[in-house]
C-alpha cells in the first residue's frame, strides 16, 4: 500500500486550492487588507512617531527571492495592515488625540509578531531593530530616522491591550441549569483572532467545506508564569493587607502544610511568598494516565512495578483557543480565545466561546464540536447539542460506570450505548439530523443467540417476557437519544456512537488541531511566558495566535505557489 501523503502533499495535488492560492492566482486581489469593523472608530490620533505603510509586493516577482524569505516576510509582503490601526487604538483604549504622540500601534503589532515568530527576548528584538541588516524591516514596520520604541514601550503595549481586552457590562450568559446562569466576560482581542481569519479567506485558503461543515475544537494549554512557584497554595486573599484585627488566612496552613504566618513587615502588603508580579498565576497539577500497560513478558501474578510520575505541575497561566480544523486541506486556525489562570475550570470558558461564534463570525456554518474528556460536561454537551452541532467530546467517566448491573436499569452502558433491560446493546441505525436525535435498535438480538451485554440472574435467554419479539416490531426494540437519555443524564450523551470510525476521525481531526496549534506556540518559546503578570500574558497569547493563522496564510501561499508549475 502507499504511505499516505503528508499535508504539504495532499495541498499540491489539489487543483482548486493551488490556482486560486498561488501568488499569481491572488496577484489581483493583492494586497490582502485587513479587515476593520464597521462599529470600530476611527484612531484618534493622527500623528505617531513611526508610521506603518504598505510597501508592496514587488520583490515576490523574482522566483529566486522566496528561498530567502521566511513566512513572516511573506506576510509583510501579502498582507496591509493598514485597515489593523483602529482597532488596535481602540484596544489600546485611545479616546482621543491629545496628549503625547506614540508609536504607530501597527508597528509595535508587526515588530512583536517579529519578535513572536524568531522566539526572541525583548532585548534582543530591540537590539535587532537598530542592526544595519535589519534595516529592511525597520522600513517595512515603519520606524525611521533612528528613533525606535524601548523596552517599557513593548511593556506598555502589552499591558495595555490586556487590560482593555474586557469592556464591562460585555458578557457572554452561560446557562448552568435552569434557574442559575454565569456571565464571562467577552475578550475583545478576539478581533484580532477574526481580522487574521477574515484574511485567510479573502485568498480562499479555507476549503468551503472547513467553513459550511465546520469542525471546532476547544482544547486549553498550560503556561509556566514568568515568576517562579514559591507557595503552591497561593490564592486571591494572599495578595491582601494583613492587620493584627482582621489577620490574612493561609492557605497551605489550612492544608496542614508549613505556609506562613505572614506576621513579619514583609508579609504587610503581601504575604512574602506570595508572586507579586503575577498575582493571577496559580499552581495546577495533571497526573499521568496514559502511561504504558504493564509488560506481558512479566510473571504471572507478580506485583507490578509502581508507575512513574507522569504528572505536569505547573505555575501560571492556561490559554484556551477554540479552534478550526480544515479537513481537506490539512490546517487549522484559532477562531477565538481565552485566557485564565492555570487551575480555572475550562468547560464554562469553553462554552462562552462556542456561543460568541455567531458573533464574531456570523456566517460559520457549525457541524461538530470535539473535544478530550475536560469538556464532557453538562453545560458543554447542552450547549452545543442546542447549536444544533454533533458531540463528538470524549467520554467522562464515573464510579457508578464500574457496576455492570446498573447498566440494564439505567438503560445505557459505559460508553453511552443504549442497553436493554435484559441486558442486551442495541445498535446504532442512524443519525436523524432534522430531529438531531440518534436512533438505535435491537434488531432482535436475542432471537439471533447473541450474548447478552449483561447476563442477568433469574432470566432465561432468549427472554420470553421481551414484548419486542412479535412480528409487529421488525427491528425489535427502537430507542431515539436526543440531548439526554431517558433518565435525565447527559454525561454519556453523544451524537455519534463512541470508538466508531466516524467519531475516530472527527475526534482525531480535533486533536492533531489542538497538538499542533501547542508544538507552534513551543517552538516559539511561550510555554514558559516571558513577560510578567496577566494582562501581558494575555495580550502575547492572542498576538501569538493571531501570527499562528497569519503565518498559516503565508506559508499556504508558498506551497501553492511552488506547486503551480506542476499541475
Amino acid at each position: 500500500m502507499a504511505a499516505e501523503c503528508s499535508a504539504p502533499q495532499t495541498r499540491a495535488r489539489d487543483t482548486a486550492f493551488v490556482q486560486p492560492c498561488s501568488l499569481s492566482g491572488l496577484q489581483a486581489r493583492l494586497p490582502l487588507g485587513w479587515p476593520t469593523p464597521p462599529d470600530v472608530p476611527p484612531c484618534p490620533k493622527r500623528a505617531f512617531r513611526s508610521h506603518y505603510r504598505y510597501l508592496g509586493y514587488q520583490d515576490l516577482l523574482d522566483p529566486a527571492a522566496w528561498k530567502f524569505l521566511s513566512d513572516f516576510d511573506l506576510a509583510l509582503r501579502l498582507i496591509d495592515f493598514t485597515g489593523l490601526r483602529p482597532v488596535l487604538a481602540q484596544r489600546l483604549g485611545w479616546t482621543s488625540g491629545r496628549g503625547w504622540r506614540p508609536f504607530d500601534p501597527v508597528s509595535l503589532f508587526l515588530l512583536h509578531g517579529w519578535q513572536i515568530t524568531n522566539g526572541w527576548t525583548r532585548a534582543e528584538t530591540l537590539r535587532n531593530l537598530r542592526r544595519p541588516r535589519y534595516a529592511d524591516y525597520a522600513q517595512r514596520f515603519g520606524f525611521h530616522d533612528g528613533i525606535y520604541p524601548t523596552e517599557g514601550g513593548l511593556r506598555y503595549f502589552l499591558t495595555a491591550l490586556g487590560q482593555h481586552s474586557e469592556v464591562p457590562g460585555d458578557t457572554a450568559c452561560v446557562e448552568l441549569d435552569d434557574e442559575h446562569t454565569i456571565e464571562v466576560a467577552v475578550q475583545s482581542l478576539n478581533q484580532l483572532l477574526a481580522g487574521a481569519v477574515a484574511l485567510l479567506r479573502q485568498a480562499d485558503l479555507l476549503s468551503p467545506e472547513a467553513w459550511n461543515e465546520a469542525l471546532v475544537c476547544p482544547d486549553g494549554m498550560l503556561h509556566d508564569a514568568a515568576s517562579r512557584l514559591r507557595c503552591a497554595s497561593v490564592q486571591d486573599s494572599c495578595y491582601q493587607t494583613t492587620t493584627p484585627q482582621q489577620p490574612r488566612p493561609c492557605p497551605a496552613k489550612e492544608k496542614g502544610r508549613q505556609g506562613c504566618s505572614c506576621d513579619t513587615l514583609a508579609c504587610a502588603q503581601v504575604c512574602q511568598h506570595a508572586t507579586s508580579r503575577d498575582a493571577a498565576a496559580r499552581f495546577v497539577y495533571y497526573e499521568g494516565h496514559n502511561g504504558p500497560p504493564a509488560s506481558p513478558n512479566a510473571p504471572a501474578g507478580s506485583t507490578p512495578a509502581p508507575k512513574k510520575d507522569n504528572g505536569r505541575r505547573c505555575y501560571g497561566y492556561r490559554s484556551l483557543p477554540l479552534l478550526l480544523a480544515d479537513p481537506a486541506r490539512r490546517f487549522h486556525l484559532a477562531l477565538l480565545a481565552d485566557f485564565r489562570p492555570a487551575n480555572d475550570r475550562e468547560e464554562i470558558p469553553a462554552t462562552a466561546l462556542l456561543l460568541q461564534l455567531a458573533r464574531f463570525y456570523p456566517d460559520l456554518h457549525l457541524q461538530a464540536v470535539a473535544g478530550d474528556a475536560g469538556f464532557g460536561f453538562d453545560v458543554v454537551l447542552h450547549t452545543v447539542y442546542h447549536l444544533q452541532a454533533l458531540r463528538v467530546i470524549d467520554l467522562r467517566a464515573h464510579t457508578t460506570d464500574q457496576d455492570k448491573s446498573l447498566w440494564p436499569l439505567r438503560g445505557y452502558d459505559d460508553k453511552g450505548r443504549p442497553v436493554c433491560p435484559f441486558g442486551y446493546a442495541l445498535t446504532a441505525n442512524g443519525f436523524d439530523a432534522s430531529r438531531h436525535r440518534h436512533k438505535w435498535a435491537c434488531l432482535h438480538a436475542c432471537l439471533h443467540s447473541a450474548p447478552p451485554q449483561v447476563p442477568l440472574d433469574g432470566i432465561t435467554y432468549p427472554p420470553v417476557q421481551c414484548p419486542y419479539q412479535a412480528t409487529d416490531h421488525p427491528h425489535g426494540r427502537i430507542v431515539n437519544i436526543g440531548e439526554r437519555f431517558p433518565d435525565g443524564s447527559i454525561r454519556l450523551t453523544r451524537d455519534l456512537p463512541v470508538g466508531t470510525p466516524a467519531w475516530k476521525r472527527l475526534y482525531h481531526r480535533a486533536r492533531n488541531a489542538s497538538e499542533g496549534r501547542n508544538a507552534t506556540l513551543e517552538r516559539w518559546n511561550l510555554k514558559r511566558l516571558p513577560v510578567y503578570g496577566q494582562p501581558r500574558a494575555k495580550a502575547l497569547t492572542y498576538l501569538a495566535d493571531s501570527w499562528a493563522t497569519l503565518t498559516t496564510l503565508a506559508r499556504l501561499v508558498r506551497e501553492a505557489t511552488a506547486a503551480a508549475p506542476n499541475l
